[in-house]
């Protein structure tokens, strides 16, 4: 069918089954990833929110990541999250602590299509050009035979100039209706609700400012995405 796009994944990030409070700290914890997302030059694109009981919360965000050393990345942000602060909802509420998780709930199934699986079809253009265009078979029609998708490309007199733009047009199309079919498998995807491990957290943040805290984990996990990144870039 094709090669897999690499250097691609998807993380969510979810309050679980937590309170208000826990949809509370998604959001918060959403600004923050994406700004460390942006400086570490991280493509990103939102592909589903649940929003919360409470205005400005969030029960789950899912994004897709695309960039160079997302392992070691990731290493800092995956696993539980903490925020201590008091709860801006139940401010007489006794808890203090409050945990989120960050998850990969997915490998990213989307794949470069090939050049054999295109069939490409020249059709006479239509439209504004008068006779000169409707006399020449300059149209292209490409198909991606696994998927049957398709596209019709008469931007150009060059058939080879519409050839390569179809190309791209179809890839286009095709990565679209594989985000399309990922987003509805996250939608009933609640597995990483239920799985939020209160304690031994990967990063942490306190009060109403949402200053980080010190990371409580060590280095060990990073190092070693660093050394498999490493590993996998030598090996490409």
């Amino acid at each position: 069918m094709g090669k897999p796009l690499t250097k691609t994944k998807i993380i969510q990030i979810t309050s679980g089954r937590g309170p208000a409070e826990c949809c509370w700290v998604v959001a918060q914890i959403l600004k923050q990833f994406l700004e460390a997302v942006k400086d570490n030059g991280i493509d990103y694109k939102i592909l589903q929110r649940e929003k919360g009981i409470e205005n400005m919360t969030l029960q789950s965000v899912t994004i897709q990541l695309k960039g160079k050393s997302l392992n070691a990345f990731l290493s800092q942000w995956i696993g539980t999250i903490q925020w201590i602060g008091i709860s801006k909802f139940r401010p007489n509420h006794k808890r203090k602590n409050w945990f989120v998780g960050l998850y990969e709930v997915s490998k990213s199934e989307q794949f470069e299509i090939l050049e054999k699986d295109i069939t490409y079809q020249a059709t006479k253009s239509s439209g504004p050009g008068g006779q000169h265009v409707n006399k020449v078979s300059s149209a292209i029609r490409a198909i991606h035979q696994p998927t049957k998708t398709q596209v019709l490309v008469m931007d150009s007199r060059s058939q080879h100039q519409n050839r390569k733009i179809a190309k791209t047009r179809l890839q286009e199309k095709v990565t679209e209706l594989q985000l399309d079919a990922l987003k509805s498998g996250i939608k009933n995807q609640w597995k990483n609700h239920l799985s939020i491990e209160r304690g031994n957290p990967i990063q942490v943040f306190k009060g109403s400012d949402f200053k980080r805290n010190v990371v409580v984990k060590d280095f060990k996990k990073q190092r070693y995405a660093l050394k498999n990144e490493l590993r996998n870039q030598l090996n490409n």
